[in-house]
């Protein structure tokens, strides 16, 4: 095979076709599913388009030479979860300030699913990309992939990636939530969080023991669950904590969606008989939907996800102005969060 297209330019079907040793038609074919082509020639079409970062270019035929798409790529993990729609929004309330749009997908934090929607979003000739990535392999995000296309990360940061990351004080957060169990006089407290091999479920673990160890409280491994993305998982593992022989009398959530769950779980017990005094405090990193009207007091390690989305589109915007990615260095911003207590009564 031959033909290999230069760093920071897309590579073209004709390229893919040297690089396949194949006809440009039989690239065409292939991408628009294959009819006609034999399966060997689309492994070959498929494992080129793969080799060189092919994106096919949906807005060739409506946008005239040198004029720009208007279109900033917005991926994100969780479609489902409010806090990620007010990301979103903040991230399109500053772009439409200068007359652009996003466009909008969900990964579901599946690294194939954010490959293919990064793919996706350049073969409409976006301008630049908003990601809060999934975790997996980066390749696909690399300045050689992505050409002269600016890139921001939200809420997580890929090491070895050298682009603009805005990201929340989750270690910080983390602590200060975890130290205000302890002054209300907790020392058995539970923790549920998120996946450990995301940037975020590492940081804010850390806060956590960082709070304990400063007391002196080693951590007992029955209190800490990890690995809960959603809230039916971190529902059960409430339950598992709560029916421990020595249950934890607090518990600190990483997250909203784990949040959710353990409230549910112990509403659940309310229900069945069992009075507020006998259920753990709560303190979640993230407010979510209606936290106010809990059926126990939930303290909430709390920022402002709008915020957090004008922000990414800001330091996007302003690579945008700049022109040459590498005339400014990669910046890295950390917003701060706050706790709020429960209401009082």
């Amino acid at each position: 095979m031959a033909g290999v297209s230069h760093p920071g330019k897309q590579p073209t079907v004709k390229e893919v076709a040297q690089h396949a040793g194949v006809s440009p038609m039989t690239v065409s074919r292939t991408l628009a599913g294959g009819a006609n082509v034999r399966p060997d020639l689309q492994e070959r079409v498929l494992a080129a388009v793969r080799e060189l970062g092919y994106h096919r270019n949906e807005n060739a035929r409506s946008l005239r030479p040198g004029q720009a798409s208007g279109l900033i790529g917005v991926a994100i993990t969780n479609l489902g979860n409010p806090y990620y729609g007010n990301f979103a929004l903040g991230v399109e309330e500053a772009v439409a300030e200068t007359g652009r749009r996003i466009v909008l997908g969900n990964t579901g934090g599946d690294p194939a699913r954010e490959r293919q929607l990064v793919a996706d979003f350049m073969g409409r000739q976006v301008e630049g990309l908003v990601l809060v990535p999934s975790g997996g392999p980066s390749d696909h995000l690399r300045p050689e992939r992505l050409g002269d296309v600016p890139l921001v990360l939200a809420s997580r940061r890929i090491y070895g990636l050298d682009v603009d990351v805005v990201l929340l004080d989750d270690v910080g957060g983390a602590y200060r939530g975890t130290r205000a169990l302890l002054d209300a006089g907790h020392t058995r407290i539970g923790y549920l969080g998120n996946v450990s091999s995301a940037f975020t479920g590492a940081r804010r673990y850390e806060g956590y023991m960082r709070a304990l160890d400063e007391r002196g409280i080693e951590v007992d491994p029955d209190l800490v669950f990890r690995e809960h993305h959603d809230s039916g998982s971190a529902s059960d593992a409430t339950r598992r904590l709560l029916d421990l022989e020595r249950p934890p009398t607090a518990i600190f959530s990483a997250n909203n969606r784990n949040s959710v769950g353990a409230l549910h779980e112990i509403g659940r017990r309310l229900r069945g008989g069992a009075s507020a005094a006998e259920l753990p405090a709560l303190v979640s990193f993230d407010d979510f939907e209606l936290a106010e009207l809990m059926p126990v007091p939930v303290t909430v390690v709390d920022h402002d996800p709008r915020e957090l989305g004008r922000e990414a589109a800001r330091l996007l915007l302003s690579r945008l102005r700049i022109g040459d990615r590498t005339q400014v260095p990669a910046r890295v911003v950390e917003m701060p969060v706050r706790l709020a207590p429960p209401p009082s009564d």
